[in-house]
């Protein structure tokens, strides 16, 4: 989600949701009010174009499905659940989730991924598994998947859908 006015202080600012693939935050705190108020913006959203369903947290509005990843990515950020980072070069430097655009519209895909021996993988069922019920609070449908390699990921549609 990206909403004007938030982040790097404020006025004029722009806030990005959390996909995995961006650089850690370099204020936490002030990472949280950001995301606090994204979270408020898009449930002000929900409310003011009447949702799908009448409660806003029930059901994603019509915008946020037409980009499902960064409304997956400020939902799981704004659930507490951390995203994995990349470094200046690109490599993954911390450990958490990852979401990408799904293969069919609408859809997101959320991975778990970390630098090289950090055990994401032994991690990812039961990380992927707590992605599961914040997804589902506000309005989103997730299945576990195994894949190629036998890594598991997250397939996410709007409730629903």
């Amino acid at each position: 989600m990206t909403v004007r006015g938030a982040g790097d202080g404020g006025a004029g600012g722009v806030f990005e949701a959390a996909t995995g693939d961006g650089p850690p935050p370099s204020d936490a705190e002030q990472r949280s009010r950001e995301v606090r108020a994204a979270l408020d913006g898009l449930l002000q959203i929900r409310r003011l174009t009447g949702g799908r369903g009448g409660d806003p947290k029930a059901v994603p509005a019509d915008w946020e499905l037409r980009q499902p990843v960064r409304a997956v990515a400020l939902v799981l950020e704004a659930g507490g659940i951390a995203p994995s980072s990349v470094d200046g070069a690109g490599a993954r430097s911390s450990t958490g989730y990852r979401v990408r655009a799904g293969e069919r519209p609408g859809t997101a895909v959320v991975e778990w991924l970390g630098p090289p021996g950090s055990g994401a993988a032994r991690e990812e069922t039961e990380a992927l598994g707590a992605c599961v019920p914040v997804l589902a609070r506000l309005g989103w449908d997730a299945l576990l998947y195994k894949g190629p390699r036998g890594r598991r990921f997250l397939e996410v549609e709007p409730t629903g859908a």
